[in-house]
């Protein structure tokens, strides 16, 4: 389905006084052919008052034909149920009265919480009598899902999408309801690209499907995973007339039943690097002093005083509490 605009002139102003000026002459008709009946002249009396009657009726269809349209708004028109074209451009329009609108979607809303909610019944009937499709660009923030990286660990994950309609035609004509299958692709599009990042970097994964291990993940990241992101959607909505403009990770977190479990491992990981920066420093410090005590020829010490020196120094710089210094008054040996 190829979208058709129309090219309808803004005479929807033109139209709406003919048909007014239309009733103040079926009004003054109305009247002769009552004083004519009055005055016995049945059969002209008759004409005039069916004549106005008629147009009473006809001029209803008239005002049917009349739609307004505002700025980024369109509407797609039907005629017996053949496409002819949709309606593009703020202005006063008038159509055939007999063109109808359509927009499957027109009760649908897709809130910022990300579900796709009905709409109270008084905004829901406004929005059907118009059948308008909005062309701005909209967010749809999905609700957060619980999904397993590909190391099997679940993490829950938010995402935010920006679009907008971009061909009215196949969103009306080639999907069910765009909103809806919108948020549907977003979901599905989510899980395919988080299961194949773990949550942190992790050896011996490839995420990119090179067959070459790399350090992708979804914390780290973020942009590269958000990227993916929409360029699965936007292939995946492409056939129902609807552009992503960008997609953003909002939440990311270990599901709950398993993040004290790994808060506790990350704490373990820092305390191990930790550790093994104060290990470094205080080797690095010891080989130091020995250096110096040598090359100043301070003190002679063998073998066994040097470890018992060493001994001392690491335990006084890796220990978690200030040192308590002994003060040996006797000799050294």
């Amino acid at each position: 389905m190829e979208e058709k605009i129309l090219q309808t002139k803004k005479n929807g102003m033109t139209m709406l006084l003919l048909t007014l000026l239309g009733y103040v002459a079926a009004i003054i008709v109305f009247v002769l052919g009552g004083i004519l009946l009055t005055a016995e002249h049945n059969v002209p009396g008759v004409i005039l008052l069916v004549l106005s009657i008629v147009y009473g009726i006809v001029g209803i269809f008239l005002l049917c034909g009349l739609k307004v349209l505002k700025p980024e708004e369109a509407l797609v028109l039907t005629l017996f149920g053949d496409y002819i074209g949709t309606l593009k451009g703020e202005g006063f329009y008038w159509v055939n009265p007999f063109c109808t609108s359509v927009n499957p979607a027109a009760g649908t809303v897709l809130s910022q919480s990300g579900d796709v909610q009905k709409m109270p019944v008084v905004q829901a009937s406004r929005e059907q009598d118009g059948k308008k499709i909005s062309l701005k660009i909209m967010t749809l923030n999905n609700s957060r899902q619980k999904i397993n990286d590909c190391l099997g660990n679940p993490v829950e994950i938010g995402i935010a999408v920006i679009w907008r309609v971009t061909d009215t035609a196949k969103a009306v004509f080639n999907v069910d309801n765009y909103k809806e299958y919108l948020s549907l692709q977003c979901d599905s599009a989510l899980r395919n690209v988080v299961r194949v990042y773990p949550y942190d970097v992790a050896p011996n994964v490839d995420t990119t499907g090179d067959g070459i291990a790399d350090e992708g993940s979804l914390r780290g990241s973020s942009e590269v995973v958000a990227k993916r992101i929409q360029d699965e959607i936007q292939k995946n909505v492409t056939e129902a007339g609807i552009e992503i403009i960008e997609a953003r990770i909002t939440y990311l977190a270990y599901a709950p039943e398993i993040a004290a479990v790994m808060l506790q491992r990350q704490q373990a990981s820092a305390i191990i690097d930790a550790r093994k920066m104060i290990v470094d420093g205080a080797v690095g410090m010891v080989e130091m002093a020995l250096e110096r005590l040598n090359e100043n020829k301070v003190v002679e010490l063998d073998d066994e005083r040097k470890a018992a020196m060493v001994s001392n120094l690491l335990v006084v710089l890796c220990g978690n509490r200030d040192a308590q210094p002994i003060v040996n008054s006797g000799s050294l040996y």
